[in-house]
């Protein structure tokens, strides 16, 4: 469920063990918050992703990754599919959640919430590999296109480390 009074520490998400995890456990932690699949021309972002969350978890950055399944069915492998290939093809060591919808009348209330917040409310998302930038409070900072590659967010988190 989603209200306007909601804020990100409220959402509750499923992990790839369909185990409830609250965003609470991200508080003071810059967050980026990806849609990706495993079959789109876009994964191999997942390196680059992979890349940032290296150089700067130490530093308070977290990387939330949520396979999906809606565009073109790119995605369509179970979680633990999705987060072994993840690991094995791209090294992957950020968390992997369960797959969720991102857009229409399923859409994960998350992503309810980040879509209003950078983008209106009836903004939808495009394709696989949208990224929110949050802050350290929270706050939705920016969201960038699909094809933003992942080194082109360096500097943002930089300035949010």
């Amino acid at each position: 469920m989603y209200n306007e009074f909601m804020n990100i520490y409220d959402f509750k998400v499923k992990d790839i063990n369909d185990k409830e995890v609250s965003l609470s456990k991200y508080k003071g932690k810059v967050m980026l918050i990806v849609n990706t699949a495993t079959h789109c021309g876009f994964t191999p972002q997942y390196e680059g992703l992979e890349k940032l969350y290296e150089k700067y978890h130490k530093q308070g950055l977290e990387i939330l990754d949520f396979p999906c399944n809606q565009f073109a069915n790119q995605a369509p492998e179970s979680n633990k599919e999705i987060a072994n290939f993840c690991a094995m093809h791209y090294k992957t060591s950020f968390q992997t959640f369960a797959k969720i919808d991102v857009n229409g009348k399923n859409a994960d209330p998350l992503y309810k919430y980040l879509k209003k917040k950078k983008g209106g409310l009836l903004s939808t998302i495009k394709w696989n590999f949208t990224k929110f930038l949050l802050d350290r409070d929270g706050n939705v900072v920016k969201r960038f296109a699909p094809n933003v590659e992942p080194e082109k967010l360096d500097q943002d988190i930089k300035e949010l480390i």
